[in-house]
């Protein structure tokens, strides 16, 4: 198994009175999942429910509040200083904003150098060479080279960044929200780009976004995210089109579509509860027109469903 993650936890501290309960926005609260060499695995959710904190925990951008994670059998929360650098090498990210993840005084040419001058035992030539080899299989020109970043447009800056990434060979790349930002028409290109990316190098993605559509086209299998939680995992094509949660149902019915028989959107109700006061029981139980005492009571844990290869928390599906 390349990526396993461990009852991962991060909480966040909210300042209070001196006398008052000390309180957390429990961003993170208990996720476990594994994934496989080669192979995409999506993680979809509304905004706020902790899909970019899981990205930076895995990246080791910031310290787990508990649970543990292992690249290789390698705990990654374990690793300090030199061992964690020359570790980072297998593991890298693409941002969501290609506007703000690059330098803007730093030319392609020295950026993609500084990465393999530390990274690699290339000559300055080779480096050079590699650099170039780098933009042509993200889809760029030789010429782009000594170009700085306010020189290019959005998806160009993008697969800048995926270069950047590359550019280490690493085994994993998450890739957090990476088409969010982008034209509709360039979005189709860049997950292309990764996809025949991994067609070449055998690389595996952690590919988090909240568009369930992009989801599907790009992933193997498809988490859902709610209050810092999985609700539900399983095959990509399996989830989208027989999915068990009430919550992904939801979002599936919010995709725009042009079949006449697709169901009603359904609508969930009131707002997301705060991360701080999570609701007891199923967190979902508040916005679940199916919810009963029981789930308000007691949790549902992340267990097989009767569908292969299938995990669901949930008690009526």
């Amino acid at each position: 198994m390349l990526l396993e993650v461990n009852n991962l936890q991060k909480w966040y501290p909210v300042k209070g009175g001196i006398f008052g309960e000390k309180k957390f926005v429990k961003a993170l609260n208990g996720v476990s999942f594994t994934l496989e060499p080669g192979k995409t695995l999506g993680l979809v959710g509304e905004s706020g429910c902790g899909k970019s904190t899981l990205a930076k925990t895995i990246m080791h951008l910031q310290e787990p509040t508990d649970g543990n994670y292992l690249i290789n059998d390698i705990d990654i929360t374990a690793l300090k200083g030199k061992k964690l650098r020359d570790m980072r090498t297998q593991f890298q990210m693409i941002f969501q904003d290609p506007y703000s993840s690059l330098n803007p005084k730093i030319s392609i040419a020295n950026m993609l150098d500084e990465i393999l001058y530390l990274h690699s035992n290339l000559t300055k030539p080779e480096r050079k060479k590699e650099s170039i080899n780098l933009l042509k299989m993200v889809g760029l020109n030789s010429e782009h080279i000594n170009r700085y970043p306010h020189q290019f447009s959005g998806g160009q800056r993008q697969r800048i960044g995926i270069a950047r990434a590359l550019a280490v060979k690493p085994k994993l790349i998450i890739a957090d929200e990476p088409v969010s930002a982008l034209d509709v028409s360039v979005q189709a290109q860049i997950i292309n780009l990764l996809k025949d990316i991994q067609n070449k190098t055998k690389i595996s993605y952690l590919f988090i976004a909240h568009d369930l559509a992009v989801v599907e086209h790009i992933c193997d299998r498809i988490m859902v995210m709610y209050l810092g939680k999985i609700v539900e995992e399983g095959p990509a094509e399996e989830l989208c089109s027989n999915p068990s949660h009430p919550y992904t149902k939801a979002l599936l019915s919010a995709i725009p579509t042009i079949n006449k028989d697709k169901k009603d959107r359904i609508v969930l109700q009131g707002d997301v509860p705060s991360p701080i006061n999570i609701p007891s029981g199923c967190s979902f139980h508040t916005r679940c027109q199916f919810a009963d005492d029981k789930c308000a009571n007691e949790t549902p844990i992340l267990q097989e469903s009767n569908k292969k290869e299938h995990r669901v928390a949930c008690f009526k599906f």
